[in-house]
């Protein structure tokens, strides 16, 4: 990730206020979705290729609006904040509001997403962060959503309040977050630019190995070309929603492995870290919806030397950002050193296969921190050293994080008492 947080002017801050659409952008060139749009329309083929697919919002983005407005409530399955499992519904309005505040509450069946019980199945929808919805255009809008229950409480899946709590205890401190989400594409059960193989996998347990071997790692990293480089037009064209959404996306980038990418979400503050991040993700899982492809945040996707998926969380303060802020970083590293334990259980489900020591990682029975060591559990960037200030990265967090409950717990850890008990037991109550 390019350094976003330390040494550089602050970019405006995002906020949960409504974020202008920008209609008249729909008309500009995108690399898959408004590129040669008559030629994929008038496809034959029951199969097109990728960059030759119909996309279904493109029509739905030149239709009138009729002069209303189209909600879509976004909320978190019984999975978790982790990435898959998200929920959407829409309503219709008369007008588009200009506040969160001006939305209106709803409700789902949490029976069916495995957070109630049939006989007391109505959690309500309480909307939290609002922006563009870039994908029907016009005055419509996506809108993210707490959970909450009948006697107003959010359910353990809803940690986005929780969080909040936690961030308002210390405002002046200014924490900002810039979060690097990896993940990896999948199409037709391969991850994109892996070779499909029939062969039996003899004496190899995993249904994994059921499928042939690029070339080793070392061409793919952001690299530039149709044998090295797959799913880009995925990547672009997620970029592309973001922006218009108004979302604090900062860039994009191909990552080690072949068919795994990279964006980055800030630098936000506080809570906004986790309401960009979620939106960001949604809008990535809709995107890979209309063009046949997989989305996966799992953390170790192909087992072996490959590099896995994570997520790693810059972090800085105003003191840490100030002259002298490298003592604050590193009495931080410190406070994060002895909370080891405590963070990695709440950094990710099946992380451990990811933090082994090997392929850009720290063991996860173990903590260090180093300057510019991508080997470690904290690096701190040579800048922040060169410049006594700036901000580190925690380089645990697996790819399938809730982000609320990580920004929340690295800004206790490091700010406050560290002795939060909020989210303990939330991968217990909610296996996934």
């Amino acid at each position: 990730m390019h350094a976003v947080l330390g040494g550089l002017p602050l970019l405006l801050p995002c906020t949960s206020a409504f974020l202008p659409s920008t209609p008249s952008s729909l008309l500009s060139s995108r690399s898959l979705t408004l590129k040669s749009a008559a030629a994929r329309h008038a496809s034959p083929l029951p199969r097109p290729s990728l960059a030759a697919r119909p996309s279904p919002r493109f029509a739905a983005a030149l239709r009138m609006a009729h002069g209303k407005c189209r909600a879509e409530y976004i909320w978190i399955g019984g999975r978790g904040g982790c990435g898959d499992d998200y929920r959407s519904k829409t309503r219709v309005l008369d007008k588009r509001p200009t506040s969160v505040s001006e939305l209106p509450l709803w409700n789902y069946d949490g029976s069916s997403t495995g957070q109630a019980p049939g006989g007391d199945s109505e959690i309500y929808l309480q909307p939290a962060f609002m922006c563009a919805d870039p994908m029907r255009g016009g005055d419509n809008i996506l809108v993210l959503c707490e959970m909450i229950d009948p006697k107003n409480n959010p359910i353990p899946t809803s940690t986005r309040s929780v969080a909040k709590k936690i961030f308002d205890q210390a405002p002046e401190e200014e924490p900002w977050y810039g979060i690097e989400q990896e993940y990896t594409l999948f199409q037709d059960g391969v991850p994109m630019g892996w070779p499909k193989s029939t062969a039996r996998p003899f004496d190899i347990p995993s249904p994994l190995m059921q499928f042939g071997y690029p070339g080793p790692q070392g061409p793919y990293y952001c690299a530039v070309g149709h044998d090295v480089s797959f799913g880009r037009l995925i990547c672009e064209e997620h970029l592309e929603l973001c922006l218009e959404a108004g979302l604090n996306v900062g860039g994009i980038n191909g990552e080690v492995m072949p068919g795994q990418w990279e964006f980055q979400v800030g630098p936000c503050v506080g809570i906004e870290a986790g309401d960009h991040l979620h939106m960001a993700r949604f809008l990535l899982q809709r995107v890979c919806e209309e063009n046949g492809v997989i989305v996966s945040f799992d953390p170790k996707p192909i087992p072996g030397n490959w590099n896995g998926a994570g997520c790693h969380t810059n972090f800085s303060t105003k003191k840490m950002r100030a002259d002298g802020g490298l003592k604050v970083i590193l009495d931080a590293c410190e406070k994060l050193g002895k909370n080891h334990e405590k963070h990695i259980r709440l950094y990710g489900e099946g992380n451990e296969r990811r933090l082994t020591g090997t392929c850009e990682t720290n063991s996860i029975d173990n903590f260090k921190y180093g300057v510019a060591d991508r080997g470690a559990s904290i690096r701190i960037p040579r800048f922040t050293d060169r410049d006594g200030k700036g901000y580190m990265e925690d380089r645990r967090p697996a790819s399938n994080i809730d982000p609320y409950v990580v920004t929340a717990l690295i800004f206790d850890t490091c700010c406050l008492k560290g002795d939060t008990t909020a989210f303990e037991g939330l991968q217990e109550q909610h296996p996934r």
